[in-house]
């Protein structure tokens, strides 16, 4: 029975990867990983900000207006204190690197062409296997247009593509007008993979204090429905390796993201809420189910219940809609 896939050219053992998380802030985090089971490791993000801190005034996309830019950078953390420096980082995709066998996926997180384009080229000599591009993006100016900032997306992609050699990924956020469209677009400017979906935290006020306040919530296996229709969709309409990143917590989580056609499945608030254990005890719980079922491989089951080989394709459109809500039955 072999476990292993094939995700952005790359040869991983079975098809659970540690996303971009805390997890990978230290080298023993990423060395404790790999002795989980873990395939590949998606390294903590290092953002925009840090590389551009000795000038902080970062671009025009974080800010709305000259008056409120200063009090903006409030809502910022102490750099000097936050995550990584981006030599700190560099150093730890170089000692991972040194001293553990699986992949090493760096990320950044941006969305302006700024330094990152050029921390690119050194994440790639520092050793890493292949690149994520997190883009986090809200267009809240009344003027910009969806294609406007599909555009800018592409720009970028396009940029870090002439900088690496190595495979890049898009972790891609759900909030385009065309999902299926703005992936194309993406792959044929260069993109080996797309993760879906980028999880963007939201702002909750605190009734309180009368603030805005940032409020972490992990995921859980409910929000796995959209990625997984999408991928579903996607798988062998378009060329690229997908992910899913968003709602993988279970055996069934993994076991649905592969059938729907992602090449390999990303966990982090599954590790973080119960333990490292949770990735050798959903490896054997696979392969007890793929003994079960008679699958011989991960490769054999990978779209397997994609759109292109469904039955019903349309439950994957309108039509499940309307039929999903005719099944409820409401208390009297």
């Amino acid at each position: 029975m072999s476990l292993a896939t094939n995700y952005l050219g790359l040869v991983l053992k079975n098809p659970l990867v540690a996303s971009s998380s805390p997890l990978s802030h230290t080298l023993d985090s990423i060395q404790r990983l790999e002795d989980a089971g873990a395939s590949a490791v998606v390294m903590y993000s290092l953002f925009e900000e840090q590389i551009t801190f000795d000038s902080l005034y970062v671009d025009h996309y974080l800010r709305s207006n000259a008056d409120s830019f200063a009090e903006s950078l409030s809502y910022f953390p102490e750099m000097d204190q936050y995550n990584v420096w981006p030599d700190e980082y560099l150093k730890l995709i170089r000692r991972a690197k040194e001293t553990v066998d699986i992949p090493i996926i760096g990320s950044l997180n941006g969305v302006s062409m700024g330094g990152w384009t050029n921390y690119a080229s050194l994440i790639e000599d520092a050793g890493a296997d292949a690149l994520e591009l997190n883009i986090y993006y809200v267009p809240t100016s009344l003027e910009i247009t969806g294609r406007e900032v599909e555009d800018i997306y592409v720009d970028m992609l396009r940029q870090v593509k002439r900088a690496v050699t190595i495979p890049l990924s898009i972790k891609l956020s759900p909030f385009f007008s065309s999902v299926a469209n703005m992936s194309k677009r993406l792959t044929d400017h260069g993109a080996n993979g797309l993760v879906l979906f980028n999880r963007f935290y939201q702002p909750d006020l605190d009734l309180e204090n009368l603030e805005v306040a940032p409020r972490l919530v992990l995921s859980n296996s409910n929000e796995l429905r959209l990625p997984l229709r999408w991928v579903a969709i996607l798988y062998g309409r378009i060329l690229a390796d997908l992910a899913i990143t968003t709602g993988i917590h279970t055996r069934d989580d993994v076991l649905k993201g592969l059938m729907a056609g992602a090449k390999v499945t990303m966990m982090a608030s599954e590790l973080l809420q119960n333990g490292l254990r949770r990735v050798k005890e959903i490896l054997r719980e696979i392969e007890q189910w793929m003994d079960e079922h008679e699958y011989a491989s991960v490769a054999q089951m990978i779209g397997s219940m994609s759109q292109q080989h469904c039955t019903e394709p349309a439950a994957f459109e309108r039509a499940n809609y309307m039929k999903t809500l005719d099944s409820f039955q409401p208390i009297n």
